[in-house]
């Protein structure tokens, strides 16, 4: 008999496709009840496919042995639970990691020479009636980095190319980086012209950019966020944008997604963007075989590709 498996949300149709092939799935975010589903299925459902998992849906499912998720970010499943229940956790790096790194150098040109308002510059009309205005470069300036990984090395590799000076922070100085690298964030964000977010998110790094580091980036500092959007002081950021304490901000990630503060709407120093730091046809086919992969090899008795626990 096929094992039995619980998909948390929507996944790439290529992941459903090959997980369907090798499991029977209960597609809990499909259902009407979900508490109902959980009930029927409880006492065979043996795998996760996605996030979203805590504590309590962990217990509800007495057989579960593995959460696959789809996505590097696992700050939606409860690891601790997980390892306390000995549940194995898996997620899907290094296949996001030049999509994402695009996605950042996209964002800070797109900031720094204000992009997509000369487009809609051009589509209103306005051309003629005056040029749009001069802006900034990335040639030299400095990027301080938050969260020198997989994904932060690619940035920054990708930056220095773009002729940047790169710093960094993070919760320890790596051996073998050419970068100079900074204990404090505020001091790192006091001396860089741009703060690059590529941190894990989770209750380790929420809020870590705090009003007080947006204070120290100041009037002409420039944000990028591609990590998630619980690690900065949203309310403070909007704020110092509005009033320009803070000089712009490109970001991918958001507090609330897909509800964001109406107050972005208005700026003219910011770039928005939905969440798609991964998402390209390449990356997301990659991801997706991963989590494949991850299940395959635990039900085969074979190490991981890619555990998280």
């Amino acid at each position: 008999m096929p094992i039995e498996l619980l998909q948390t949300h929507k996944l790439l149709d290529s992941c459903e496709a090959a997980i369907a092939e090798r499991f029977t799935v209960h597609k809990l975010h499909e259902a009407r009840d979900k508490a109902a589903l959980i009930a029927e299925v409880a006492p065979k459902v043996r795998a996760i496919a996605g996030g979203n998992v805590d504590g309590k849906l962990m217990d509800a499912l007495p057989k579960l042995e593995i959460i696959a998720n789809f996505g590097v970010g696992y700050d939606t499943i409860d690891t601790a639970a997980a390892k306390a229940r000995n549940i194995r956790v898996t997620n899907t790096p290094n296949v996001l990691n030049d999509a994402v790194a695009e996605m950042t150098v996209g964002l800070m040109i797109a900031l720094a020479r204000r992009i997509p308002q000369g487009d809609r510059y051009v589509r209103e009309g306005k051309w003629p009636s005056g040029t749009f205005g001069l802006f900034s470069e990335l040639t030299g300036k400095t990027a301080g980095i938050l969260g020198l990984g997989r994904i932060g090395k690619e940035i920054a590799t990708r930056l220095t190319a773009m002729k940047m000076r790169i710093v960094y922070h993070g919760r320890h100085r790596q051996e073998g980086v050419p970068y100079v690298y900074y204990s404090d964030l505020a001091d790192m964000a006091r001396d860089s012209d741009w703060l690059v977010i590529v941190a894990p998110g989770g209750q380790g790094t929420q809020g870590i950019v705090s009003r007080t580091v947006l204070e120290a980036l100041g009037a002409q500092g420039m944000l990028v966020n591609v990590a998630r959007g619980t690690l900065v002081d949203e309310a403070a950021m909007l704020e110092m944008l509005q009033s320009g304490a803070l000089g712009g901000a490109a970001l991918d990630v958001f507090e609330n997604e897909p509800n964001i503060r109406d107050g972005f709407m208005r700026l003219d120093n910011v770039v928005l963007a939905p969440h798609q730091g991964s998402a390209t046809h390449q990356t997301r086919q990659a991801m997706g075989a991963l989590v494949v992969a991850n299940l395959d090899a635990h039900f085969a008795g074979d190490p991981l590709p890619s555990a998280v626990v």
